[in-house]
């Protein structure tokens, strides 16, 4: 799934304030982007050493604030960085959810959204309110597709639709993130 790309309104996760954090604490530390990727990266060295994954890019990082949105699995390494939660960077401050710290993860472990629940939690809400997909879509601020494409997406979708679906369910991000080891 690609990232979603709407107008940000109160309520949204807000991709640009958490850019802006991170460059903060890039700065205040004297880091390059390159460094603060590594350092990002290295959060889960032993899982990283053992998966052999390909690192996160620097360009992935800088590239957030022109995209105004990442993915949902890219947020949650800057949010680890940070020592913050996605309810931090709401649009407006407040997302009428509880906040909730993230899960910990040691260097075996990455936090990470688990979109299967995400999207079960969604379909069953949407039956109990009698909702088609299309109405869901509507309520929530994106397509039929971003919604329905979730219960085959294979590694993530954009943040602020993760966002939005965590507020419509009233329910803390945390709830669905967990510390993978794989």
């Amino acid at each position: 799934m690609g990232v979603f790309r709407a107008r940000k309104t109160a309520g949204d996760f807000d991709a640009v304030a958490l850019y802006h954090a991170m460059d903060a604490r890039r700065t205040e530390r004297g880091l390059s982007w390159r460094q603060v990727a590594d350092e990002i990266w290295e959060q889960s060295a032993d899982l990283n050493a053992r998966r052999r994954d390909h690192p996160i890019s620097p360009s992935t990082l800088t590239g957030i604030a022109k995209r105004r949105d990442c993915t949902c699995q890219h947020a949650l390494f800057i949010l680890r960085w940070l020592g913050a939660t996605p309810e931090s960077f709401i649009v407006g401050g407040g997302s009428g959810v509880p906040d909730a710290a993230l899960p910990a993860a040691g260097p075996d472990r990455r936090p990470r959204w688990d979109l299967e629940t995400l999207y079960a939690a969604l379909d069953d809400q949407r039956r109990q309110q009698n909702l088609t997909w299309a109405e869901l879509a509507q309520r929530i601020g994106c397509t039929t597709h971003q919604l329905t494409g979730i219960r085959t997406a294979r590694f993530a979708i954009g943040m602020t639709l993760a966002m939005r679906i965590v507020r419509w369910l009233g329910r803390p991000a945390a709830a669905f993130i967990y510390p993978a080891r794989w």
